[in-house]
């Protein structure tokens, strides 16, 4: 494996990429949606619409800011654990950029909310009235569920076990 993605500073520099372009487009969206009609891009599918969400996902838990700072502080802490104990082995390439997406997520929103006591949403699907996300939302549902299917239907349970083994490949 490329052991450049493995490094810590790798890592980091990814992450710190994908919270950018989930930062960058709520910047846009606060900028261009804000205090405006929802920008339609699909009529009755579509749409870009402003909301500050002071909850978790689907507007749960509004207002329960010390949570969400402590739910991020474990993630973080969980992902550090998870990083510095993963076995560098191939075959865990999809594993570890999964867990980058779900951190990037993670703390995407969480500068929302340390920042501004919400998080910035835009995405609307009018079609099925799915609740309002951002980009953040996206790496923390698609990594899950990716992370699941992984899981699920590509690991075999011995490669669950040896995942947090840090032997590399050959060794006993």
């Amino acid at each position: 494996m490329n052991k450049h993605l493995c490094r810590p500073w790798t890592i980091a520099i990814v992450t710190a990429l994908l919270i950018a372009a989930d930062q960058a487009t709520k910047a846009l969206a606060v900028c261009f949606l804000k205090n405006q009609d929802p920008f339609v891009i699909w009529e009755g599918v579509f749409e870009l619409r402003y909301l500050e969400n002071r909850g978790a996902a689907f507007g749960m838990l509004q207002g329960q800011r010390a949570f969400f700072l402590l739910a991020g502080l474990l993630v973080f802490a969980a992902a550090l654990y998870f990083f510095r104990h993963m076995s560098e082995e191939k075959k865990f390439l999809p594993i570890r950029l999964t867990a980058i997406f779900i951190l990037a997520g993670a703390w995407g929103n969480m500068i929302d909310r340390l920042r501004l006591s919400y998080v910035v949403d835009f995405f609307y699907f009018s079609l099925i009235d799915f609740p309002i996300f951002n980009v953040a939302d996206i790496y923390v549902s698609l990594g899950t569920a990716y992370l699941a299917l992984l899981i699920l239907f590509h690991y075999k349970d011995e490669d669950l076990n040896h995942l947090l083994n840090k032997k590399k490949k050959g060794e006993p």
